[in-house]
């Protein structure tokens, strides 16, 4: 870091307007770094449902449920579902004004300026890449619970972060070491990344059919099965007094966590250098992937909790994996295991290539270092920013617990989502005329409830994500002050002055 603010020197120049220098909305990207068009409308809501449609259910819902909500976990994914639906719009109004790469972060450029945008990109780093791990450390317990449907027992110290405590074949408890299988599939999907999204899109629209048509099976053969005392009592009363255990504090804390699920819709538009006719294609298929996602959670969630009582998921990283030891259709145990291993591939291939986007807008602005934004010369995709994160969710996924990474996805994707609603708002100001293929009816009022309700849930989480946030924002204004303010492109002639 040392040589970063050597360059620096001259801290006393920053003003408070220097800070708080825009983008132009009509910047185009540059021509011979500009990603390759390959995604068209059929793939890109494909691309947002199989990012979304798992997530939540096949990992969050057994913490949100056991820890917060109770059975009523429902009306947190329901709150969800609204929230995002608010929120949602924002962003297809904004993707349908501008189609660059890096989603939150552009917009935010555009409309409040540099430090602003700084500041919801590096968290946009923090929501995508601690929410692929969570993805991946899922995958690894569904994984483990496959296999010792066969009899195949693995060391669960292996399969396990060093803050978790796991049940040996013996009966003894004891800490975990590594989540070894996590860091196995994160490497595997990020080199396939490297190599090109049109062959990784091709594969996903696949693993999407299967996993719809998966959870249609598990819905239909589950309901017979729920037992009504699993919903008794609906919402479990708040008897510890401590903020977000149960009751309704309960329900809103569960909600946080479970906009993690829903995370997907603010990916597409990350990818709108890729898409084919952005400005168009984006802002329907936000849409639509919320609307379908919404409903397939709400009676999924509603099989999950009908079919194991709520303290039974304590912990529970599978939760799918234990409802379905709740049934007697054996045969359909390992057949579903196998296709949320398959449908975890779309999810994670969204963070990944979530996290890698918002790298590459940094870097070609300068706020970070500009080999980020270098495209691999055959493929054509930003492949030191995937090994970058390659890296750096697999220490995270190895690591660290479900609970943990999950709750700090939120908090960064939360932090986005407020800023983002108000843009709406700003850009209606600074620029009224500007082609828009999308415009939320209403005026201000459904950008200011999204905000609102982005702040709500924000505040509904615990302290220690809370805690792990604001140290990742100290980090990110060191980074920033330490280099990117005085590489910035918005900046080349005062770092000439700094440097003199």
């Amino acid at each position: 870091m040392a040589f970063l603010l050597k360059e620096n020197t001259h801290m006393g120049n920053i003003t408070f307007s220097s800070l708080l220098r825009k983008k132009n909305i009509e910047t185009p990207p540059s021509d011979k770094e500009d990603l390759a068009r390959v995604i068209g409308m059929p793939s890109l809501i494909f691309f947002g449902v199989g990012g979304i449609v798992g997530t939540g259910l096949f990992s969050i819902t057994g913490v949100a449920a056991s820890e917060h909500a109770g059975p009523a976990v429902i009306i947190s994914f329901f709150i969800g579902a609204i929230a995002c639906a608010f929120i949602g719009l924002c962003y297809s109004e904004l993707a349908g004004m501008i189609t660059v790469a890096g989603s939150s972060y552009s917009y935010t450029y555009i409309a409040y300026g540099e430090i602003i945008a700084w500041m919801v990109g590096w968290n946009l780093v923090l929501e995508y890449a601690v929410g692929a791990g969570a993805v991946a450390v899922s995958w690894s317990k569904y994984m483990m619970s496959f296999l010792e449907g066969f009899h195949i027992h693995i060391d669960p110290r292996y399969i396990a972060s060093p803050f978790e405590t796991v049940t040996l074949l013996d009966g003894s408890k004891v800490d975990g070491i590594i989540n070894l299988p996590s860091t196995v599939i994160v490497v595997i999907l990020s080199l396939l990344l490297i190599k090109g999204l049109k062959e990784s899109l091709t594969l996903n629209n696949i693993v999407v059919v299967i996993k719809i048509c998966v959870i249609l099976t598990l819905i239909a053969f589950g309901l017979p099965y729920i037992k009504a005392a699993n919903f008794v009592p609906f919402i479990p009363e708040n008897t510890t007094g401590t903020f977000g255990h149960f009751g309704f504090s309960g329900i809103m804390q569960a909600a946080g966590m479970i906009i993690f699920a829903y995370i997907g819709f603010d990916s597409v538009s990350s990818t709108a250098q890729e898409v084919k006719n952005p400005s168009k294609n984006i802002p329907k298929a936000i849409l639509i992937i919320i609307s379908t996602c919404a409903v397939i959670y709400f009676c999924f969630a509603f099989v999950i909790v009908g079919l194991v009582y709520y303290t039974d998921l304590l912990n529970d990283a599978a939760p799918v994996a234990t409802a379905i030891d709740h049934t007697p259709f054996k045969w359909l145990q390992p057949i579903v295991k196998i296709s949320i291993l398959f449908g975890y591939i779309p999810i994670l291939f969204l963070l990944l290539i979530g996290q890698t986007r918002i790298f590459f807008s940094l870097a070609k602005d300068g706020l970070i270092p500009k080999f980020f934004a270098k495209t691999h010369p055959k493929f054509k995709t930003p492949h030191y920013s995937h090994t970058f994160f390659m890296v750096f969710v697999c220490i995270l996924s190895a690591f660290f617990p479900i609970g943990v990474l999950g709750n700090m996805c939120a908090i960064g994707a939360l932090f986005a989502f407020v800023f983002v609603c108000l843009a709406v708002i700003i850009l209606r100001k600074t620029y009224p005329d500007y082609p828009r293929t999308f415009k939320i009816p209403g005026g201000p009022i459904i950008p200011i409830i999204g905000s609102a309700t982005a702040l709500v849930l924000m505040y509904s989480l615990n302290n220690l994500t809370w805690i792990i946030m604001l140290c990742w924002m100290a980090l990110g204004l060191i980074i920033y002050f330490g280099y990117g303010y005085s590489h910035s492109k918005l900046n080349q002639n005062t770092k000439l002055k700094v440097i003199k």
